[in-house]
């Protein structure tokens, strides 16, 4: 379960930056797209156990999923599509291999109380 040290890179990097403005992290943001290779929920376990016995402890881990955008080059549009298991253009049906959005992992931005 590779969530488990991504959560601990998001702990760790959220508390340097907690401890540089001197307060604690109430709020984790990150952007998460359906191609990155992570599992939504197995994240927010992994976050909550990671948390655990550190500054973090309590905060909130806040996803926003990221939409899967293709380019298709006989629409000449970037499409929205509802499955990464076929990468298709949801109006003409071209394949396509260029994606614009939905890798990302993201850490977007911290609410910290002063």
């Amino acid at each position: 379960m590779h969530e488990l040290s991504i959560a601990l890179s998001l702990v760790d990097v959220a508390g340097e930056q907690g401890a540089r403005h001197g307060g604690r992290v109430q709020v984790v943001h990150v952007r998460l797209g359906p191609l990155s290779g992570v599992v939504k929920d197995a994240l927010v376990f992994s976050f909550d156990v990671a948390t655990r016995g550190t500054p973090l402890e309590g905060s909130r881990l806040l996803i926003e999923d990221v939409p899967l955008v293709v380019y298709c080059p006989d629409c000449h549009a970037e499409r929205e599509i509802a499955s990464p298991q076929a990468l298709v253009c949801d109006l003409c049906g071209r394949p396509t291999p260029d994606v614009r959005s939905g890798r990302e992992l993201q850490l977007v931005a911290l609410e910290v109380d002063a």
